[in-house]
């Protein structure tokens, strides 16, 4: 997908660098392959943090760690190519949905993308690199350790420029859920309806992957000969059902959380073929 490239408007903290790593959680980065699986079918592509962290209670959180070394914003998104395309499509992400939410006359803030290397923190507590990227309300960060993109293309065979705009965009589509208040509602109705959380949760990441698809839809022009099946290829590589197959295990519908292959896929190309975020009410069937 050709963007253009960042300016200076995005937000970024950069959590590289330094050597020493952080003084908590984790360890190394986690190589096997079907250790990763494993993992990734757990919370890879927006799982909230605040399931993922069992131990933390809601609004109990850590401060976000401030960019290391004075990194300036060129340098942390030209670490890699990895780290400029997140950069270049977080700036593409916010020229698309500011506006919508100006014509919508609803406030709007733009998240800031994380990087971090192995271990990290977030508003929403410790960051590894083995839970993929992910979304933290608490403190509208987008966090990534771009060494994923390479587990993603060897252990997954999702590699591909667009396949991983499509990682930044799904995460994005979780900013705008909490800034409409849908990750609120969901939570409230999770809490309430214990036994329906998986459905709510299928519903909640296939809006996400839907308003991934808006967004490419809306910058269409941009879209090169093998992205979309580069993105269709991703959305059915992290269905819930793939990874299950996978790590061994019989997909149980009743224990999916981000949707199947085929549901991704569905929702992915729903937004990209309307570019309208308004067709992404994938909460009418509950």
């Amino acid at each position: 997908m050709r963007l253009d490239d960042f300016d200076s408007s995005i937000n970024v903290q950069d959590q590289r660098g330094g050597g020493g790593g952080f003084p908590f959680g984790g360890g190394g980065k986690v190589g096997c392959g079907s250790i990763v699986i494993a993992l990734i079918a757990a919370v890879v592509f927006g799982v909230d943090p605040m399931q993922m962290l069992g131990s933390m209670q809601q609004g109990q959180v850590s401060a976000p760690v401030e960019q290391q070394g004075g990194a300036s914003l060129a340098e942390s998104c030209t670490v890699n190519e990895f780290s400029k395309e997140s950069c270049n499509a977080l700036s593409s992400l916010n020229k698309t949905w500011g506006p919508l939410f100006k014509q919508a006359n609803i406030p709007f803030e733009a998240p800031t993308l994380v990087f971090y290397s192995q271990n990290g923190q977030s508003g929403c507590g410790a960051a590894q690199s083995a839970m993929g990227p992910f979304y933290c309300p608490s403190d509208s960060g987008i966090y990534i350790d771009t060494d994923f993109y390479s587990e993603m293309d060897r252990q997954m065979g999702a590699g591909g420029d667009f396949a991983r705009v499509y990682v930044m965009a799904h995460e994005y589509g979780h900013h705008i859920q909490s800034l409409l208040g849908t990750s609120t509602k969901v939570r409230q109705l999770q809490q309430q309806s214990p036994s329906q959380a998986n459905r709510y949760s299928v519903a909640l990441e296939l809006q996400a992957d839907c308003y991934a698809g808006v967004w490419a839809g809306r910058n269409r022009d941009r879209i090169e000969a093998g992205d979309i099946e580069e993105g269709m290829r991703a959305a059915h590589q992290i269905g819930d059902d793939t990874l299950m197959k996978a790590a061994g295990r019989r997909p149980v519908e009743d224990a999916f959380t981000h949707g199947s292959a085929a549901q991704r896929m569905q929702w992915l190309r729903k937004g990209l073929e309307t570019a309208d975020e308004d067709q992404c009410d994938t909460f009418a069937a509950l």
